[in-house]
């Protein structure tokens, strides 16, 4: 039985690839497509936000940093998730720094009671791990409902 730290990072680490393989080996225009009416979410539009959301909790929150939002031009904004200009290769090399960031500060973190501050209260690295397990599996529902509608493609 692994200890509570491996069990919460493999469970992060598993949503971070679900999302992933959701958006693999489709075109731009299927990355941007708006599938699901009303809503104007995408695929792209969930990468972008899940490299904000790793950002800011990861990096913003927990280890105090003084660094702007990738996209976004402050809390409630949805910037991330407009895609119109955005660019694919950007995104996920976004995505993919601010994840291997995120994971170096959980390795560098002392235990899982390090916390960080958010409007005046302190959240646990044990209870960031689990809020951004729950933020992937919910995010990787929409993916999973978007990629269906793109190409019938189903699973994980």
């Amino acid at each position: 039985m692994a200890d509570e730290r491996t069990i919460l990072t493999g469970f992060l680490q598993y949503q971070r690839e679900t999302l992933a393989m959701k958006c693999a080996g489709l075109t731009t225009e299927q990355l941007k497509q708006r599938c699901v009416p009303p809503s104007a979410m995408s695929l792209l539009g969930l990468v972008r936000h899940m490299a904000e959301v790793e950002r800011v909790w990861f990096r913003i929150r927990l280890s105090g940093e003084d660094i702007p939002y990738r996209w976004k031009e402050g809390p409630g904004d949805d910037t991330d998730f407009q895609i119109d200009k955005a660019d694919p290769q950007e995104a996920f090399e976004a995505w993919d720094e601010e994840c291997a960031r995120s994971r170096d500060i959980v390795h560098a973190a002392e235990s899982l009671d390090t916390t960080g501050r958010h409007r005046g209260e302190d959240y646990s690295l044990r209870w960031i791990l689990a809020h951004m397990i729950e933020e992937y599996a919910r995010h990787n529902g929409h993916a999973d409902l978007l990629r269906e509608r793109i190409d019938g493609s189903t699973g994980e």
